[in-house]
């Protein structure tokens, strides 16, 4: 589990090769986690919903919020593809995700396929 977020850490930019399925869905659970536990412990310190700004405090906030939220995308979206990769596919099948509801569901499906032997490797 450690090992799988900290691979996703370092190759946040690597869109080449692969990903295996703990490679993807580790990182995934602990992102949501720790998004969560952050969220609830950011707005009971401001006092208020963290897109409310009343100050320069709120506003510095909100922006860091925008770029660990940015950094974060990026490094999504990097193990997204090479996962595709993985199940031997182009990661050009990330732009399914463009189809409301029924390209979210296909890209789950894609996510938690098995491994192939890929030529990416």
């Amino acid at each position: 589990m450690i090992e799988s977020y900290k691979r996703y850490w370092k190759q946040i930019g690597v869109f080449s090769g692969t990903a295996s399925r703990p490679d993807y869905w580790w990182p995934a659970i602990i992102n949501y986690v720790l998004g969560v536990i952050f969220a609830v412990i950011l707005q009971n310190v401001l006092g208020h919903p963290m897109n409310d700004i009343y100050s320069w405090k709120d506003l510095n906030v909100d922006l860091s919020v925008k770029i660990i939220g940015f950094v974060v995308f990026i490094a999504n979206w990097s193990v997204k593809v090479r996962r595709l990769h993985d199940t031997n596919r182009s990661g050009w099948w990330i732009l399914i995700e463009i189809i409301p509801v029924i390209g979210w569901i296909w890209m789950f499906i894609l996510m938690i396929l098995p491994s192939k032997k890929s030529r990416w490797n």
